[in-house]
């Protein structure tokens, strides 16, 4: 019980040590600032052995206070120093750079004529010779100039003149051959595309005359469930006959279109299909699968071309 209460007495006085010296340094700040003493040393001397007794956290905290105070005069008080060393005076190296280059100010003050004096500026001719080769050695030499490709002129490049080269002819049989060659691959393609609306429209209008009161759903219609090629080539061919007015396609009350034939008595006194709307139907791989998928489509509505011809 004694040794605790002599351990708390001793801390009490390092307490009360710490105060006084920081009360002490910022009383006398300006004389901590001073270069003519030591006062800021010995301060920080007197700390550092109180610092040895130091063992609990309020010691600490008063030590940690001391050390900021004084870390902040000390900073104060190095800017105050100065060091030759450090210090560039302009005057002073004007005066060495002069008289490197030869100044002679007594032989300026004889000469007889101002002018002279002003027009040489107390310097002999070579000063800057002097001054150039004692530069020379602090700095790397620029290499030599010279052309990659000859002498440089200014003049602009002279223009060529153009030649035309002149297209080749063809001759009078090539002409004739060329159009013809095309004019027959064309018919063939037209006819080939207007047999196969045709039969398609065949197909159209058999199914519908099996049962009209059945609809015709337009995917059902024109999917092909073994080809994706086949079904595109169907929807194509079928998009003639909606844009002649050969057939329409309309929605069901389950908004599915389905495709109906129409005939040229029909066609010409049904006013709809004077006021027919076009429309672009994408259809990708997975698409067709999920079509051919939800409507179980087995066979085709409409046979393959060289199916049918066998």
């Amino acid at each position: 019980m004694a040794e605790a209460s002599g351990d708390e007495a001793t801390r009490r006085l390092i307490r009360q040590q710490y105060r006084e010296l920081i009360s002490v340094v910022q009383q006398n700040r300006e004389m901590m600032l001073s270069t003519r003493n030591d006062k800021l040393t010995e301060s920080l001397e007197k700390a550092n052995e109180l610092f040895g007794g130091v063992s609990r956290a309020r010691e600490a905290a008063l030590d940690a206070q001391f050390l900021v105070l004084a870390s902040t005069l000390g900073k104060e008080k190095a800017s105050q120093l100065q060091s030759d060393m450090t210090v560039f005076d302009p005057s002073a190296f004007a005066e060495d750079l002069l008289s490197f280059m030869g100044l002679n100010r007594l032989d300026g003050d004889q000469s007889d004529s101002d002018s002279e004096q002003l027009a040489s500026g107390f310097l002999p001719s070579s000063a800057w010779y002097t001054l150039g080769e004692e530069a020379k050695k602090y700095f790397r030499r620029a290499p030599t100039f010279h052309f990659m490709l000859g002498t440089f002129t200014a003049d602009p490049p002279v223009q060529r003149p153009r030649i035309e080269r002149q297209q080749k002819k063809a001759g009078p049989d090539e002409k004739r051959a060329m159009p013809k060659q095309l004019e027959r691959m064309e018919e063939s393609h037209q006819e080939a595309t207007e047999k196969e609306v045709e039969r398609i429209l065949g197909y159209l209008q058999s199914f519908f005359k099996q049962d009209p009161n059945v609809p015709i759903f337009f995917l059902e219609f024109v999917t092909d469930p073994d080809s994706f090629a086949r079904t595109v080539e169907n929807m194509f061919h079928v998009s003639f006959l909606i844009r002649d007015g050969l057939a329409r396609i309309r929605l069901d009350h389950d908004k599915l279109p389905i495709i109906e034939p129409l005939y040229p008595e029909e066609g010409e006194n049904n006013q709809d299909t004077q006021a027919r709307k076009q429309a672009v139907i994408s259809m990708s791989y997975q698409e067709w699968q999920n079509i051919v998928k939800t409507f179980e489509i087995s066979q085709p509505m409409i046979t393959p071309a060289t199916q049918a011809t066998k």
